[in-house]
């Protein structure tokens, strides 16, 4: 018989979540140590308590997390979701027209999978989705211009908002580091925040791609209101009183 992990056990491997993907999810630190979200609920108030991390809904965030941000090339959690979230975005491609794809890992993912076979003109400010996308053919590819952040490898500043201004898309496919019924989509660096409030405005339908961690998360900017979303996809892994929360506001949500 597996003996349950110890209370300082368990507290330690809360940190090391914390300190390598930015957030503790209670639900899966629960289910990856084979104990109650109850007992994990009370671990992560003994760490509050120490000052060692912060309570939110659903989990736990560092202390200062509001400005957290983890660069793009790290952001591997949740890998499998991040994949069937893009997966499922592909239903929602138009046959042909224009797309807009938002910097982000599973958005990242999105561009990785679209088809060979399709006519589409492509706007991303993302530089890794525009060199994913260069050796597709039948694919016409205008990167957002601008300053390149090293954090997200996103491009800001007048230049790319001045560009958002004076596009218009069939489908935009974005992202956000925050989901919150009350705040909306948030984000960490104003910069990148003005860039994304634009997005939604350019495009006839938008969707927005993001796993289930995202739910809950407050940070510093505000960049979208849920009502400018007609779309959420997320992964099955949202609690059951999250993704009813959601619907009350009118957003439509597609698990994966």
């Amino acid at each position: 018989m597996t003996r349950s992990p110890y209370s300082p056990q368990r507290q330690q491997a809360i940190i090391h979540a914390l300190r390598t993907s930015g957030r503790v999810d209670a639900a899966d630190i629960a289910r990856r140590l084979k104990v109650t979200s109850e007992t994990v609920r009370k671990d992560i108030i003994q760490l509050e308590r120490q000052g060692l991390l912060r309570r939110v809904h659903g989990g736990a965030v560092p202390i200062g997390d509001l400005h957290y941000e983890p660069a793009v090339t790290t952001r591997v959690d949740y890998a499998a979701e991040k994949d069937r979230i893009a997966t499922a975005a592909l239903a929602h491609l138009p046959s042909s027209g224009s797309i807009l794809i938002d910097a982000g890992s599973t958005t990242t993912r999105l561009a990785a999978l679209l088809p060979d076979d399709r006519e589409l003109t492509v706007f991303t400010n993302a530089l890794p989705i525009a060199l994913t996308l260069l050796a597709r053919p039948h694919l016409t590819v205008f990167p957002i211009g601008g300053r390149l952040r090293s954090q997200t490898l996103a491009t800001v500043g007048d230049w790319a908002t001045r560009m958002l201004g004076e596009i218009n898309v069939d489908v935009a496919f974005l992202g956000t580091n925050g989901i919150s019924t009350d705040r909306g989509l948030t984000t960490p660096d104003p910069a990148e925040a003005a860039v994304k409030r634009l997005m939604p405005q350019a495009a006839q339908r938008r969707v927005l791609l993001a796993d289930h961690s995202k739910v809950g998360h407050l940070s510093v900017c505000k960049h979208a209101d849920l009502a400018d979303i007609d779309l959420f996809i997320t992964d099955t892994g949202l609690a059951s009183d999250d993704l009813a929360a959601l619907q009350a506001t009118g957003l439509t949500v597609e698990l994966t």
